[in-house]
């Protein structure tokens, strides 16, 4: 149940974000349903390679390099969808800093709805 509620939100999330800013764009709900699941299986998958295979440049940054592996995850999202569309690099670093703030929220209100026992 949490599970289906956290793609729900993040997918409105995704919605709220293409409202509020004009470099990322959604055709509909169910391009953001699509959105969020891509995002969250980049996440899970892609995003611990990444930062396995560039540690020595995210140490040397001091962790300033992990915003742009998140920005990559979400313009490369954006690149294999059809109805989600992020205007430039740019757009997906602010894109992808806002949707994290997002998914923070809501992680932090599922956490207060499904404790963990």
């Amino acid at each position: 149940m949490k599970l289906l509620a956290k793609w729900l939100l993040s997918a409105s999330a995704l919605l709220a974000l293409a409202h509020l800013y004009s470099g990322v764009e959604l055709q509909s709900f169910s391009a953001a349903l699509l959105a969020a699941l891509v995002i969250g299986l980049f996440n899970i998958f892609l995003r611990p390679l990444l930062i396995l295979l560039t540690l020595p440049v995210t140490v040397l940054s001091l962790g300033l390099f992990l915003f742009v592996i998140n920005a990559l995850l979400f313009w490369a999202a954006a690149t294999v969808l059809d109805g989600f569309q992020v205007r430039d690099f740019a757009a997906a670093l602010l894109g992808s800093l806002l949707y994290s703030i997002f998914s923070l929220v809501i992680d932090s209100a599922l956490e207060r709805l499904f404790p963990q026992h």
